[in-house]
This record gives structure tokens, sequence and C-alpha cells, in this order.
């Protein structure tokens, strides 16, 4: 991160704690260290351009959250997501991620339905020329703009937790040709379903579409115990 980013300007608006825990959580979920990994504050610190005490705090902000767990005279160290996490977490977005869409059908505009739609369609290109890249990317930028169609800002700050806690997952489970078909075509379903303003059948195929990918996961046994 560029030392910018932490300029007095910035500070005055966002604890500098809070953009180390931004920066330091994103890095985790992205897979940039690995589980068991040490996070030492001094390398993070000069990484950051910030004193220790900032990312000390971020440190124990972090281990609130399960993502990092400190030991006393040791140091801190990444606790990664478990296996039980990830089906959490998915199981959890199931139903969220049916009520987004449900509420997306009394809230979404037609200039919101035309902008998904065409992510849909360039995900279905990008899908036909294997990107897994863009797949992912677009993947993203579709349930992006379902939570803002919803209509709630606190719905869609839950969802976006959620959805960044599994990145790295996505990012494998994307990557199988077949699942990155049926995911887009799952996408189409839904919004088809909002479009005629269809919430009963919107919520449950938001709903099956998250279940589906549980039942990847499962069947690629992509996530491990930790």
């Amino acid at each position: 991160m560029d030392e910018q980013v932490f300029s007095k300007e910035s500070a005055d608006k966002y604890s500098l704690r809070g953009m180390v825990f931004t920066k330091l959580r994103e890095d985790i979920l992205a897979g940039k260290y690995e589980a068991g990994e040490e996070l030492k504050e001094i390398a993070i610190g000069e990484e950051l351009g910030v004193s220790r005490t900032p990312v000390r705090e971020a440190l124990r902000q972090l281990e609130l959250e399960g993502l990092v767990k400190i030991i006393p005279n040791k140091g801190a160290y990444v606790a990664g997501i478990s296996n039980k996490d990830i089906h959490d977490i998915y199981m959890i977005r199931s139903y969220l991620e049916g009520l987004c869409a449900r509420w997306a059908c009394e809230n979404i505009t037609e200039e919101q339905i035309d902008e998904i739609e065409e992510v849909i369609y360039l995900a279905d290109f990008h899908v036909k020329k294997k990107h897994f890249d863009q797949i992912v990317e677009l993947d993203s930028k579709f349930h992006e703009m379902l939570y803002a169609s919803s209509g709630s800002k606190i719905l869609g700050h839950l969802l976006r937790d959620y959805h960044q806690y599994v990145h790295s997952l996505r990012k494998i489970t994307l990557s199988d040709p077949e699942r990155a078909a049926n995911s887009n075509a799952e996408h189409q379903a839904m919004l088809e379903a909002i479009r005629k303003r269809d919430a009963d059948l919107a919520e449950k195929l938001a709903h099956e579409h998250i279940i589906r990918t549980i039942s990847n996961i499962n069947n690629h046994n992509l996530a491990q115990d930790k």
C-alpha cells in the first residue's frame, strides 16, 4: 500500500488503526498470508509506513474477528478460516442473499437491471473463453450490484463482508468451467425473476445459488480443516 494512503488528510478521516486493520484483513482474506504465518509488527509497520502501535491495535481487532491468534510472549499468527467457518459463512449468505433478491424486486431500477444484464452477458463471454480471472471479477460485480439494488445499506454491508471472507475460495470454485457456466446461468435466472418482480422465486433462486456453491466445495474437497 502506498504511503500516501496514510496521509494526514486520510488520518483525519479514518484512524490509522482502522486503515491498518482494513489492509491486513483484506490481505489475510485474499490469501497473502498463509494460516499459521506470523504477522510481525515491525515488518508490517515498515511496509505500511506506520508505527507499531496502530499495527498492534489492528491485530487485536483482527483477533476479535477470529482471523488472527495472539500468543502471549510469542506473537500474532494468521488463524485462517476453518472448514466449519466456510460452511457457516455460505449458509448464512444463502439466507441473506435470498433476502437481498427479495428486496431487489421492490427497489431495483430498470437502469440497474440493464447494468446487471450486461455483467451477465460479459461473464458468459469469458466463461466460453475460460478467462477465469475475469469470471471471478464479474461474479463479484454481479453480487455487488445485486446488493446495491436491494436498497439496504445494512444488508449490503453484511453481504460484502461475507463475500470477502471467501474470496480465495471463490477463485478456486469458479476455475471449474462447469461451475462457472452454471453459476452465470443461475445469475441470469435470478435476474429474470427480479425483472418480473417475483419476490418468492427470486429469493428461492438466490438461496439455492449459494447452496449449490456449498455442494461444489464439498464435491471438490476445496476446504481443508484447520
